[in-house]
C-alpha cells in the first residue's frame, strides 16, 4: 500500500527558483508526503551486490568524491573557480572577488563546522558525505543549520559582495527555515543593491535600512523581509526579473527563462554558457555542469575558452544528467564514473539489460520531451536560448579570464545541428526517432511544429 499526503498553506508565498517568473507557493501546496510498506523488486540481487561494490569502489577512488567533498563540501569550489576569474561578484559585474578566501570551503572547516552533527547531516547511506552542519556562535548571527553549500556562500556572499562568513551562514540558516531558494534570494539581492546603487529604488522603499555591497547585516535583513513581504521585500519576493524591470533595468536580471544563474560565469568557460542558455529550466547549472571538463578536468579537461565541439559535450552531458535524474541519483557521482556504470546499475535493478547508448538515449528523450513541454506551456525556442547582455557583450573586466565573453553564436547553431533541432524546436524526425511521435503531432496540431 502506497499513501499520499499533501500539505496546504494558504499563506505560502515567498521567492525560489520557480522559473519564467513564477512565485513559489502560489498554488498554496506546501508538501507532498509518500508513504508505503512495499519494497521495490530486485532483477537480479547478486549482480547488484556486485555493482554496488565495483561503483563504490571508483567513487573511493576519486580524489573529488573521497577527498575534497567529504572534507571541504561544495564550498571547496570557492577558491577553484575564483582562481579561473568565473566567481561571479557583485551581479556578475567581474569574475573575481578579491575576499573569496573568507567564504570558501577551507574557512567553513576551520572555523564554523560542527562535524559531529554534519554525520547526522550526511544523505543515508552515502559514501561521499559533502553535507555540512555549521554553528555561528557570536552574536550578531547566531545559529546553526545545514550548510552553507558553494552555490550559497556565492549568492549571499560574492554576488552580494558580502565577506561576512557569520553573516552569510546566518542568512542561510533563515533561508532554510523560511523555505527561501539561496541562490535566487542572493541573486535577487544582488539585483537590488546594483539598482540601488544606479538610483533607481525610492530610498523610502528601504525605511531606513543601508542597502549596499558588502554590508551583511543588511542581506541577512533582506532575507527576513522577503519572506514577509514587508516593505523591498515584497518586490524581492517576485525574483529578480519582476524587480529589474519594476525598477525600469531588466538588464539587470542575471536570468536565463527567468530564473536567476548560478555561482559560474559564462565569459571565462564558454561550454558552459551555452549550457545555461539551453537549459529546459532556466539558469541551472545542474543540467549540465560543463564545468567538470573545462575546470575540474573530469572526465578530461578541455579548453575553457574554445567553442569548437561545446555542442557535442553540452548535449551529451544534457542528456546523461536527464537520465540520471530519473534515476534520483547524486550527480556527484559523476565525477567518478559515468553513463556506462549507471546503464548497468539500471539493468541489474530492473532486469532490461541497458546499454550505454540506451542509457543516453533516454536522456535525450526526456531532454526533448521537456523541450517540447516549453514550447507547449510558453512557446520557447531559439528567443529563449540566450543569456545576459552583460555577458554576450561586455567582457570580462579583469581576471584570468579577461577580455571574453560568451561566444553564443558560434555555439548555437551546431547546438542544434546535433541535437536535430531547428531554431530551438525539435523537428518531426528527431520526434519520432526518439519514439515520440505523439508529440510531434501534438505540436502539429498546436501549428508549432518548425518546418
Amino acid at each position: 500500500m502506497v499513501k499520499i499526503a499533501c500539505i496546504i498553506n494558504d499563506k505560502s508565498r515567498a521567492a525560489g527558483r520557480g522559473g519564467h517568473g513564477a512565485v513559489w507557493g502560489s498554488k498554496n501546496l506546501k508538501a507532498i508526503a509518500v508513504y508505503g510498506n512495499m519494497k521495490p523488486p530486485v532483477a537480479d540481487e547478486e549482480r547488484l551486490e556486485e555493482v554496488a561494490m565495483k561503483s563504490l569502489d571508483v567513487i573511493k577512488k576519486s580524489p573529488v568524491t573521497s577527498q575534497t567533498l567529504p572534507k571541504y563540501g561544495t564550498a571547496a569550489l570557492v577558491n577553484v573557480i575564483n582562481a579561473h576569474g568565473i566567481f561571479p561578484t557583485r551581479n556578475f559585474r567581474t569574475g573575481v572577488f578579491s575576499e573569496a578566501s573568507k567564504i570558501s570551503g577551507e574557512r567553513i572547516a576551520d572555523e564554523i563546522m560542527d562535524w559531529k552533527m554534519a554525520e547526522e547531516e550526511a544523505c543515508w547511506g552515502c559514501e561521499i558525505k559533502c553535507a555540512r552542519y555549521t554553528k555561528i556562535a557570536k552574536p550578531p548571527f547566531t545559529g546553526e543549520g545545514g550548510g552553507p553549500e558553494y552555490e550559497t556562500v556565492w549568492a549571499l556572499g560574492a554576488d552580494t559582495g558580502t565577506s561576512d562568513l557569520a553573516a552569510v551562514a546566518k542568512a542561510n540558516y533563515l533561508c532554510n527555515e523560511l523555505g527561501l531558494d539561496t541562490i535566487s534570494m542572493g541573486a535577487s539581492i544582488a539585483a537590488l543593491m546594483e539598482l540601488i546603487e544606479l538610483g533607481k529604488v525610492p530610498k523610502e522603499k528601504l525605511r531606513g535600512l543601508k542597502v549596499e555591497w558588502g554590508n551583511g547585516e543588511a542581506l541577512v535583513e533582506l532575507v527576513w523581509r522577503t519572506a514577509y513581504r514587508s516593505g523591498i521585500g515584497d518586490d524581492l519576493a517576485e525574483g529578480s526579473t519582476r524587480l529589474t524591470k519594476k525598477y525600469g533595468a531588466p538588464e539587470l536580471a542575471m536570468v536565463v527563462r527567468s530564473q536567476e544563474l548560478p555561482a559560474y560565469d559564462p565569459r571565462g568557460v564558454q561550454g558552459h554558457g551555452l549550457a545555461y542558455a539551453t537549459s529546459n529550466r532556466g539558469g541551472c547549472h545542474l543540467r549540465a555542469y560543463l564545468i567538470a571538463p573545462e575546470v575540474v578536468g573530469v572526465p578530461q579537461l578541455i579548453n575553457r575558452f574554445e567553442t569548437k565541439g561545446k555542442a557535442e559535450w553540452v548535449k551529451e552531458f544534457q542528456d546523461v544528467f536527464a537520465a540520471v535524474d530519473s534515476l534520483i541519483v547524486c550527480k556527484f557521482v559523476t565525477f567518478a564514473y559515468w553513463a556506462d556504470l549507471m546503464a548497468e546499475q539500471l539493468s541489474t535493478v530492473t532486469g532490461w539489460n541497458i546499454t550505454e547508448e540506451e542509457f543516453k538515449k533516454i536522456g535525450e528523450r526526456i531532454y526533448n520531451a521537456e523541450r517540447v513541454f516549453n514550447i507547449l506551456s510558453f512557446g520557447d525556442g531559439e528567443e529563449y536560448d540566450t543569456l545576459p547582455k552583460r555577458l554576450l557583450e561586455e567582457p570580462m573586466p579583469e581576471g584570468p579570464s579577461k577580455g571574453y565573453v560568451v561566444k553564443l553564436g558560434e555555439m548555437l547553431p551546431e547546438y542544434y545541428r546535433v541535437r536535430g533541432w531547428i531554431k530551438g524546436r525539435p523537428t518531426r524526425t528527431k520526434l519520432i526517432e526518439l519514439d515520440l511521435k505523439w508529440l510531434a503531432e501534438w505540436l502539429e496540431k498546436e501549428g508549432l511544429l518548425p518546418a
